[in-house]
């Protein structure tokens, strides 16, 4: 975890210690500190192209339905108000709602039988795999980290020692939806997990232009903090003279660079980007979820650009029962064409710079709808099947996974399990599944995936 200031009782005028100045952050289980990367890095044992893993999570759990399976040959009270429409691979079809994906589906693959998720309106389980908060959950000493967490323990910060691990969602007034390990009807909180504090996301919440926040400090107060981390500037003579070596002033810089907060800066990026990307979408305050706010994945593209590993970013609301703000048929027709921009122009852009090659996308709810619409004219909770967007780091394009049956219901063929998609944004991140082990708080050693599942074969 990235500290620009810690212990105040050290050697400088201002009460900054020379050691938290440059202790910046451990690199995983070696504790590394950002110096010893620098070294690690001039003699090639770091590699200078890290992978990194953008989790779009889409609170309340989207219709597999009106997205990514349609079924048009089912009875309307399931196969819903909109066709399918052709996609850029050959037989397959998407919701008429989703054109520019449908365009560009060569370069995505789509799981269409996630199985493992638990019916509970909550992010833990995209965010770790696993169900937590209840008994029976089987939750170890400490709880289960989020993956960025695990990305953040085994691999440390990310190139010249960049922090790894960023959660770009917006606040949400839904406590559940929000990384913080906060569950759906359970007083517990699994947060931040066993890999401990050092490890959790820098969370910026809010809106990324005037009120952004950062763990706490506002764009304006991150500015006085890089005035401040200038100032420091005049001391590195006074550095130097005390002895320190190329790697420790190459720290020093890095702290006073700010290039976290340059990435955090949209007002850098080209207005036809901004433009391209669109305009932020509220939805209905009802749903407690995140406005869809393609501006975020921008932010989540400057992210990985500038090194971080892992980047978590909510979008949209989609607990859609029709018991807020009206049908299936209403909000799908309000939010699909938003988010089918959103996601085609961020995996684009990420194509364009280069970065999906190295980049895995995954965009995915808790769970997905039930197949029949309610007497409302929504759909409920379903945990029996869902639609999971996977793309980049290797992931293959053009490829459908899993068979669902007539209704849109169950698998019926080629069931993916939840765990599988998370051993390979481990593998894709460079991890070893059968191999890596962390310690929980008791100290006993937990694999990261659970049942030997590997990563989706179909994909790879």
């Amino acid at each position: 975890m990235l500290s620009l200031l810690g212990n105040r009782t050290g050697d400088f005028c201002d009460g900054i210690s020379r050691r938290s100045l440059l202790r910046v952050g451990a690199v995983g289980m070696s504790g590394l500190t950002l110096p010893d990367l620098l070294r690690a890095e001039s003699n090639g044992a770091v590699n200078r192209q890290p992978r990194s893993v953008v989790m779009i999570y889409l609170p309340g759990g989207p219709t597999q339905h009106e997205t990514f399976d349609p079924k048009p040959d089912a009875p309307s009270e399931i196969r819903g108000s909109y066709q399918p429409i052709a996609t850029s691979q050959p037989g397959v079809r998407f919701c008429e709602l989703l054109p520019r994906l449908a365009s560009m589906s060569n370069t995505f693959s789509v799981v269409r039988t996630l199985v493992g998720m638990s019916n509970r309106h909550e992010s833990f389980q995209c965010y770790t795999g696993r169900p937590g908060g209840r008994a029976g959950d089987g939750e170890p000493s400490g709880g289960w980290p989020t993956f960025g967490s695990v990305a953040s323990r085994v691999l440390g910060p990310g190139p010249h020692g960049m922090v790894p691990y960023v959660d770009a969602s917006p606040k949400m007034s839904y406590p559940p939806y929000r990384n913080r390990g906060i569950h759906d009807a359970s007083a517990k909180s699994s947060w931040p997990g066993f890999t401990g504090r050092a490890h959790v996301p820098f969370a910026l919440e809010g809106d990324v232009k005037s009120d952004l926040v950062l763990n706490g400090i506002d764009l304006a107060r991150l500015d006085h903090r890089r005035a401040l981390l200038g100032a420091l500037g005049r001391r590195q003579r006074q550095l130097e003279d005390g002895g320190l070596d190329r790697f420790q002033r190459q720290a020093f810089g890095l702290l006073t660079a700010s290039k976290l907060a340059e990435a955090m800066d949209l007002e850098r990026e080209p207005h036809r980007v901004r433009e391209r990307y669109g305009a932020s979408q509220a939805t209905d305050p009802s749903f407690g979820g995140a406005p869809q706010n393609a501006q975020q994945l921008l932010l989540a593209r400057r992210l990985v650009e500038a090194g971080v590993r892992c980047v978590t970013v909510a979008f949209g609301a989609w607990d859609w029962h029709a018991n807020r703000e009206g049908t299936i048929e209403y909000l799908a027709k309000k939010y699909l064409p938003v988010f089918d921009r959103g996601v085609s122009v961020f995996l684009q852009d990420l194509s364009d710079r280069g970065l999906l090659d190295t980049t895995t996308v995954v965009v995915w709810g808790e769970f997905g709808r039930t197949p029949r619409i309610n007497a409302k004219g929504g759909r409920d909770h379903w945990p029996g099947t869902q639609s999971v967007l996977m793309a980049g780091g290797g992931i293959k394009g053009g490829r459908i996974v899993g068979e669902t049956d007539r209704d849109g219901g169950v698998p019926l063929q080629r069931a993916v399990h939840v765990q599988e998609v998370f051993a390979t944004i481990y593998g894709n991140l460079g991890i070893d599944t059968n191999s890596v082990k962390i310690p929980d708080l008791n100290g006993r050693p937990r694999y990261l995936v659970d049942d030997n599942r590997q990563p989706i074969r179909e994909l790879l």
